[in-house]
């Protein structure tokens, strides 16, 4: 059996980090560290070497997207899966923070199963949230943004680059399956060369790949 995750929460507010402690710990997952701001944070994401951060965007001096920057820009051997807090489901610093390599959001007012279970997903080295919901958001924000995640999608095979824009559609892996006619197996080692060949962290990353190189564009069915 796994050791628990070992989780910091950074966030400015108090009773927000006392709460989602108390929900973490009864669930058996160990929570090594808190942080109300950004420099707080990355402080004790490298103290403590924790599998999983649950970071705010807006906390004072430095921000939870600056925290994100540095922590996943500094060479490590394990970084931690950052995943963003926010009370706005389409915060343009969330897309940001998406490019930056956090590995997914979960809005504030998230259940107690759905926190404990975002935990224990990423922990895996999946990606947090829906494909559906990431398209959303990076529909909405990629023509605004600097592209942070440029990519040279020549590396990709044609059924690679297939499968990355129906990926980035917002199809599941057994979605992905039955409109390619490919066994789930299949198609998971489809996902992971793609991953690997663009040097991206998880499902999150590739969709906001597949629009910023404009694989797929806004709007498009």
């Amino acid at each position: 059996m796994s050791a628990p995750p070992r989780v910091v929460i950074a966030d400015d507010q108090a009773l927000v980090r006392t709460g989602f402690a108390m929900i973490l710990a009864a669930d058996g997952i160990d929570v090594v560290a808190e942080a109300a701001d950004g420099a707080q944070a990355v402080a004790a994401v490298r103290r403590e070497r924790p599998d999983v951060v649950l970071m705010d965007i807006r906390m004072p001096e430095v921000d939870g997207l600056e925290a994100t920057r540095r922590l996943l820009a500094a060479p490590a051997e394990a970084p931690p899966r950052i995943i963003i807090l926010t009370t706005y489901d389409l915060d343009r610093y969330v897309y940001a923070a998406l490019a930056a390599g956090a590995s997914g959001f979960l809005l504030k007012d998230v259940s107690p199963e759905h926190l404990v279970a975002a935990v224990r997903l990423v922990r895996t080295g999946d990606a947090l949230l829906a494909p559906s919901i990431t398209r959303r958001l990076v529909e909405r924000f990629t023509p605004r943004e600097d592209g942070a995640l440029h990519r040279d999608l020549s590396v990709l095979t044609p059924r690679e680059l297939e499968v990355l824009q129906l990926l980035a559609r917002g199809l599941s892996n057994a979605e992905l399956a039955a409109s390619l006619h490919l066994g789930e197996t299949t198609v998971k080692t489809h996902v992971t060369r793609i991953l690997s060949k663009l040097d991206l962290r998880d499902r999150a990353q590739a969709i906001v790949v597949a629009y910023e190189t404009r694989l797929v564009t806004p709007g498009s069915p």
